[in-house]
């Protein structure tokens, strides 16, 4: 009969026949077999009658209300009633506590999730469970090849970005006589845009063969149900989605965009200082000393900041001041431009701020502002989709910071195996039900 303790406790299979404290304070929970089914042989599967001898394990548990418990576990070892068996003896064995395991299935399954659902790294689930490092490393691969699918479910937008995992690692090819690459120092993620699955997969290597490799592996009724990927502007991308995804509308995410126009300021400012001072900036350069506000929006600053920052502009040196403020205007009209998105305005209205960017960058001589432009008008088309869509890869590039965070706390990885798996875990957990949205 299965007592009150037993059933605290909670270890199928077995029954709590007494519990004592040792000298340390710890208790002691002793335990017998409670399931007819461990006198069966694991070989030929009938019942043994005879026992051999007896035996006592102590595997270690979870802690139950919060205190650490030792079991102890008196067993029988049976001698196997079919005479063909090779097994000829065996010990009992339940399901929580397997043949010569000297832990709890269910201490297992909670360092593994720990790493995999809690954000722990392996060697602080090791501590905090009194387990080893590999013990939890198995544990968590176990855990994972459970609770990620071997397929992700359709998508309707893809997101496309790229993620450096470390340095590359280079083998020795005796057949080739040269060195070869064995680890790439890229990662290629795919993630769900729409459903909110998060990060689907990662392939390695930022190769067009590696992107359309894994869009050729999902079945093509998947790829059909894709209406848009979201990508940066890189031409390896874009070539991979032509290929494998013509259907889908291609969207060049307005991050990017912005980036460059900022590093426009960036370096037209650090060139005209260099060139007309003889030196790199200084704190005592106004220019210098706006940096951060030259590349922040106008239309998130106070009108007296702005007003501030072209003053300053304009009393500079013409060869200084008048380069940086007409890429600062430049700037301006891009961020304009972008603004419309999710505004559903009309294509007048867009063509005639895109006018007034390019006249902007024509009527300088700066390479700068020309290479930008001439960057914006081979993406237009993408730029155009974003403008009309709002698709943004925003989720790309929170699963690529969370990717970070766990190569940082892992302090690197050896293995981009485990890498991509502790990544794809980490990053499936708010799908998977274990983080919180408020």
């Amino acid at each position: 009969m299965v007592n009150d303790t037993t059933r605290l406790l909670g270890l199928d299979g077995l029954v709590v026949e007494g519990v004592e404290v040792d000298a340390d304070g710890v208790p002691v929970v002793d335990l017998s077999t409670g399931c007819e089914q461990a006198r069966c042989c694991p070989g030929c599967g009938r019942r043994a009658a005879q026992i051999k001898q007896w035996a006592t394990t102590r595997p270690r548990d979870l802690p139950v209300a919060g205190r650490t418990m030792r079991l102890r576990w008196r067993k029988r070892r049976w001698y196997c009633p079919t005479a063909a068996c090779p097994r000829k003896s065996f010990t009992e064995q339940v399901a929580q506590v397997p043949a010569r395991s000297r832990l709890t299935m269910r201490l297992r399954q909670a360092a593994g999730a720990a790493v995999a659902d809690g954000g722990r790294t392996i060697v602080q689930s090791a501590r905090d469970h009194g387990v080893s490092w590999p013990v939890v490393a198995q544990a968590f691969t176990a855990h994972a090849s459970r609770v990620l699918p071997d397929e992700p479910e359709p998508v309707a937008v893809l997101g496309i970005d790229e993620v450096r995992r470390g340095e590359p690692h280079w083998a020795w090819d005796e057949k080739a006589g040269s060195w070869t690459k064995t680890a790439d120092r890229w990662h290629v993620g795919f993630c769900d845009l729409s459903a909110g699955q998060g990060l689907l997969a990662q392939v390695e290597g930022r190769t067009t063969a590696a992107v359309t490799g894994w869009l050729a592996a999902r079945s093509p009724a998947w790829r059909e149900q894709i209406t848009a990927v979201a990508i940066d502007m890189c031409t390896v991308f874009k070539a991979a989605i032509r290929q494998m995804l013509p259907h889908a509308l291609l969207v060049v995410d307005h991050f990017h965009v912005v980036q460059l126009a900022n590093r426009a300021v960036t370096e037209v400012r650090r060139r005209v200082t260099l060139t007309a001072r003889g030196r790199r900036g200084r704190g005592s350069d106004p220019e210098w000393r706006m940096r951060n506000r030259l590349t922040r929006s106008a239309t998130r600053m106070s009108g007296k900041h702005v007003d501030r920052l072209t003053d300053t502009l304009e009393a500079l040196p013409t060869r200084i001041g008048a380069p940086i403020l007409a890429t600062w205007n430049a700037k301006e009209d891009l961020l304009d431009l972008l603004a419309t998105a999710r505004t559903q305005p009309d294509r007048e209205h867009v063509h005639r701020l895109l006018r007034r960017f390019y006249t902007r960058c024509a009527a300088t001589d700066l390479p700068e502002l020309h290479r930008l432009a001439t960057t914006i008008e081979t993406w237009w088309p993408q730029i155009s989709a974003f403008l009309a869509t709002g698709i943004t890869n925003a989720g790309s590039e929170g699963t690529n910071r969370v990717i970070k965070t766990v190569a940082r706390d892992a302090y690197g990885f050896r293995n981009p195996e485990n890498q991509r798996l502790r990544t794809r875990t980490a990053t499936t957990r708010r799908h998977r039900g274990h983080l919180n949205p408020a």
